[in-house]
């Protein structure tokens, strides 16, 4: 299907903390993009906090198909007719997509896949196939390099999302943040370095782009973008919007990496958090051109970094 737009979509994690961008930018796409679909839980489908979302979408055209996504026979007869699945599973079930690919591989209908790839790059150096919160990504795509070989699969690599980047999080700093209440920020190093970010809303934008042009995006690896900027200028816009001088302190990147070591080494949960701290703060989210342009898409067509220090001003969360 290199030349041939989707027909029919189906989302897998659709109500998930970025598959609710995802699958609201196909939804609300104009044009369509296609028929759209979701696969989730019977839980998840009857769930009270997720009704509103649910409703919304269905009354935009969207299906639901619920069913369990460890049973091989509902993920079956959720593929029939589906030409193309969108994942957007968490970190905690990336490696169930393995299974998702292989049903998708044994299908008459699925040609295209998009595994959730959204945020760092997996495969940025050769350092990469060593970090730990990688794993289970490098295990996805081992996979389908050995085993796929009809269905073509796309990865839509965002770099760290900015609306995740923002707050600070209790028990973890020194991994860096910004606090609105108290008007204090963390940074790692001197702030002066440059990060490479995409915003949640931004990342459903740059999966439809890629939906729309399946002659440059089929079964590659699209790395991608909102903007690029440094720690203290998100400082400096926050104190823009909030009319006030901030208090910064700094993590020097030693400081960050003895941390991430004594996480890991204590089997905490935080751990995760420190290392993608620590890759972003290092350059692992820098290119000299991203494919946005590819997309269709220009700097212009992007949320700017004050959209979503705006949004944490207002205390509106992801």
């Amino acid at each position: 299907m290199a030349d041939q737009l989707p027909s029919k979509v189906l989302v897998i994690g659709a109500t998930g903390a970025i598959g609710k961008y995802i699958t609201s930018a196909i939804v609300s796409a104009e044009p369509r993009v296609a028929q759209i679909s979701i696969f989730t839980s019977p839980a998840t489908a009857s769930s009270q906090s997720k009704e509103p979302l649910l409703s919304s979408w269905k009354s935009q055209g969207l299906s639901i198909i619920t069913g369990d996504i460890d049973n091989a026979d509902h993920v079956r007869n959720a593929y029939i007719g589906v030409d193309t699945v969108i994942s957007c599973l968490g970190r905690n079930a990336l490696a169930s997509q393995i299974e998702l690919l292989k049903l998708a591989e044994e299908s008459k209908d699925v040609q295209w896949f998009f595994p959730s790839e959204y945020g760092t790059d997996i495969e940025y150096d050769a350092s990469s196939k060593d970090e730990k919160p990688h794993q289970n990504k490098l295990r996805v795509r081992e996979f389908i390099r050995n085993n796929v070989k009809r269905v073509k699969c796309t990865y839509v690599v965002t770099g760290p999302y900015i609306d995740m980047y923002l707050p600070i999080f209790p028990g973890a700093e020194e991994a860096g943040g910004f606090d609105v209440k108290s008007k204090r920020a963390v940074v790692v190093g001197s702030g002066d370095d440059k990060v490479g970010f995409t915003s949640m809303p931004d990342v459903g934008k740059l999966v439809v782009a890629a939906l729309r042009h399946p002659e440059v995006s089929l079964g590659r690896v699209l790395k991608v973008q909102s903007f690029v900027t440094t720690p203290n200028a998100i400082v400096g816009e926050f104190e823009k919007q909030t009319g006030t001088k901030w208090s910064v302190d700094h993590t020097p990147n030693e400081r960050l990496r003895e941390i991430e070591k004594d996480k890991w080494d204590a089997n905490n949960p935080m751990a995760t958090l420190y290392t993608l701290k620590r890759i972003w703060a290092e350059g692992g989210t820098l290119y000299g051109k991203t494919d946005n342009e590819m997309l269709g898409l220009t700097a212009r067509d992007m949320e700017p970094l004050s959209n979503a220090v705006e949004r944490a001003v207002n205390g509106k969360g992801w």
